[in-house]
């Protein structure tokens, strides 16, 4: 099964999602986004398809790396081809990212998955066919009724326990906020939110990436009281000391790396270190749902669980094929957004949640995504 094409399709679909000047997705008015599809195609006609920005997986990208080393290749050989691509990556001049790497491999495996009629969380291993799934939040904001208060995150926080959430992360208040960054206010909803669903309802923090560690310290302590059980991304992760610091003083548990480059590599690094209680990695930002697994079983050899960063239908796989992933995080969520109303270019929702909390693994072939090919190809605005 060799690969004959690698394509790429970018479209248009109606989105109440806006972007800050940091980068924080917020609600606004509906309007059109963009997303794009790469597509591999097999010379015997099986495909496998996935999902980017169109920046990440734009026409130089697909050009310069992606079909010098795909084309001609066996679709099965994934690690070999993934190693390829990664060489590439040191002389791209930062062209070449992680997320454009974790895009192609990808589809690679939602190609094996269709061609061989199994979805792929059972290739990977397929230990469970639910996850639990936390709420995870959008970031707090100044929009009245939203997440503008502690008391508004608690007011929501009670609505996700009512929708069958058994856990729930916060992201509070960062730039362009006006008032943010402040411990202060990171504390009072903390404190707000446990205070509304009361003490059996897991509850998580990630908060300002930048904060200092007397303030990272003073948050930490604060959540030790309020019995959270995890601290997230407080402070910048090219610090790996820091964390190694922070993790010295304080008992609850710290999550981490999300953000770090490096895949399982800088994760390794962090393990030795003792830079965290739990390992954090996510399919689009280290490179792939290969590196993902690494770094479970990486963690998995020293006893640590490993949660999966970000939602989706790649994450939703490697939770459900590994045994030391507690959490699928299912989000971002806000009180102005209906997060279980499927986007135009799917079908279905690729992590449906029940009321008690559970996403159930889709049991089609492929990743997951079930794919309204009709409307991508309506709405198409290029293709290359």
């Amino acid at each position: 099964m060799k690969i004959e094409s690698v394509c790429g399709t970018e479209f248009t679909y109606p989105s109440r999602r806006s972007v800050d000047s940091a980068g924080h997705s917020h609600p606004g008015p509906e309007g059109l986004a963009r997303m794009a599809m790469i597509t591999i195609t097999t010379d015997d006609g099986h495909q496998g398809h996935a999902f980017a920005p169109p920046q990440v997986i734009r026409p130089y990208v697909l050009k310069s790396y992606a079909r010098k080393v795909l084309i001609g290749e066996d679709a099965f050989q994934r690690e070999k081809i993934w190693m390829a691509l990664e060489h590439w990556q040191r002389g791209s001049a930062g062209q070449f990212t992680d997320r454009a790497l974790a895009a192609i491999e990808q589809a690679l495996w939602d190609l094996a998955g269709r061609a061989l009629g199994l979805p792929v969380y059972k290739l990977l291993g397929g230990y469970r066919d639910k996850v639990p799934a936390y709420g995870s939040t959008m970031c707090g904001d100044e929009l009245a009724g939203g997440l503008s208060t502690p008391q508004e995150y608690a007011a929501f926080a009670e609505k996700l326990v009512a929708r069958g959430y058994r856990a729930i992360k916060l992201h509070t208040w960062m730039p362009p906020v006006r008032f943010a960054p402040d411990p202060g206010m990171d504390i009072k909803a903390c404190a707000a939110v446990r205070e509304a669903v009361g003490p059996d309802i897991e509850l998580m923090l990630d908060g300002y990436h930048n904060y200092s560690r007397t303030d990272a310290v003073r948050i930490g302590r604060a959540l030790e009281k309020l019995n959270f059980a995890w601290f997230e991304e407080m402070m910048n992760e090219q610090s790996m000391d820091s964390y190694a610091w922070l993790a010295g003083q304080l008992d609850i548990p710290i999550v981490g790396p999300e953000s770090l480059s490096g895949k399982h590599h800088s994760r390794a690094d962090w393990v030795k270190a003792g830079a965290c209680d739990v390992l954090r990695a996510g399919v689009p930002g280290v490179g792939g749902i290969t590196p993902t697994l690494k770094v479970a079983h990486l963690a998995e050899s020293f006893g640590m669980n490993c949660e999966i960063h970000g939602n989706g239908a790649a994450n939703l796989a490697v939770c459900a094929a590994v045994k030391n992933c507690r959490w699928y995080e299912r989000g971002l969520l806000h009180p102005f957004l209906d997060y279980d109303e499927v986007p135009a270019y799917l079908n279905s929702l690729s992590d449906p949640m029940d009321g008690e909390g559970f996403v159930h693994l889709s049991q089609q072939p492929g990743l997951g995504d079930d794919i309204n090919f009709e409307y991508i190809a309506a709405h198409a605005v290029a293709t290359y």
